[in-house]
């Protein structure tokens, strides 16, 4: 079986605190196994503890992790880095970061791992995590993107604006389910952030949230009875296909028929991670839930579009 390794994403708008993140995470030994991709090392600071520097691009960290620095296309560095690894040039390592520009539209840098035939054969999509400066809060659409595809949130500058709680509720309208850090207040280890997004991400899914401010919202559907997985995945590549800018997000757990066990799906836009056999439900719960996050979509139409592959036995309702 192959062992693929998690491509991780950080991500955020200009000024909200990526590097600042990026530098207390290098110093956590629990990256010791990890491979960092970056823009410039100038930018993180590094210098005044490097370990030693394995070529022009490389470097290796005290804390046992590589960090190298993005020339050209991040196809090219990440097989770059692959090959390094296979031929035992650089440490071996298991899990790989990239930090993106903070004009970055999240989804080339994910689709990229799916899209190039070599990645796709050792790589995965992993977590994304998404910085929110709250001084500035969110308001361009490049933010309002990287918040809805996260897997982490991660509030920083909180020290600078205590009172953000109308920042806070916007972001949980955006993104009502991934996990919110405080970078002032809180102490971040790198478990907290890059832990596997297939046992993680579904651990709880939410209540319902509509969100009535702007194009971009979120909510949660119930479904009763087993599913028949075939005409949902029908459902899915079909909605994905033709909407698959405006899905942001999709995600949940299945009540599968013939699966003692839930079914876990996660996609984001039009990317879709492979399904995941859970090992058991979460609670008492046998009900699939699917929250979505979507921008411009009605959430009415995505409801008659599912009733009519699933068929009229099917009993949909909001999470509660």
């Amino acid at each position: 079986m192959t062992d693929f390794t998690p491509v991780n994403l950080i991500t955020g708008f200009l000024g909200s605190g990526k590097t600042t993140l990026l530098q207390r995470l290098l110093a956590d030994p629990a990256l010791g196994d990890t491979a960092v991709l970056i823009n410039e090392f100038g930018e993180v600071g590094l210098d005044h503890h490097l370990l030693g520097r394995i070529d022009e691009t490389t470097v290796l960290l005290p804390s046992g992790c590589l960090c190298c620095t993005i020339r050209g296309e991040l196809a090219t560095a990440i097989k770059d880095l692959h090959s390094k690894r296979e031929r035992g040039l650089v440490p071996a390592f298991r899990r790989l970061v990239v930090e993106s520009s903070g004009l970055a539209d999240p989804f080339p840098i994910l689709s990229t791992v799916q899209a190039d035939p070599v990645l796709r054969h050792h790589f995965r999509l992993g977590t994304v995590v998404t910085t929110v400066d709250a001084v500035n809060g969110i308001g361009r659409a490049e933010s309002l993107k990287q918040v809805a595809v996260a897997d982490r949130l991660v509030l920083t500058k909180t020290d600078l604006a205590p009172d953000c709680d109308t920042l806070m509720t916007r972001l949980r309208q955006l993104n009502p389910d991934a996990p919110l850090l405080r970078a002032a207040e809180q102490s971040i280890a790198a478990g907290d952030l890059f832990d596997d997004v297939t046992r993680s991400a579904l651990r709880a899914l939410p209540a319902t949230m509509d969100s009535p401010h702007g194009a971009v919202q979120a909510f949660a559907l119930g479904f009763e009875g087993a599913l028949d997985w075939t005409m949902f995945g029908v459902w899915l590549t079909m909605l994905l296909n033709r909407h698959g800018e405006r899905v942001l997000r999709v995600k949940g757990i299945l009540n599968v028929a013939g699966s003692e066990t839930p079914v876990a799906v996660h996609g984001v836009q039009h990317l879709v991670h492979p399904p995941v056999h859970m090992a058991a439900w979460p609670d008492e719960d046998r009900r699939s839930r699917l929250v979505f996050i979507v921008d411009g979509l009605e959430r009415a139409a995505i409801e008659r579009s599912l009733r009519a592959f699933l068929g009229p036995p099917t009993r949909m309702a909001a999470v509660a």
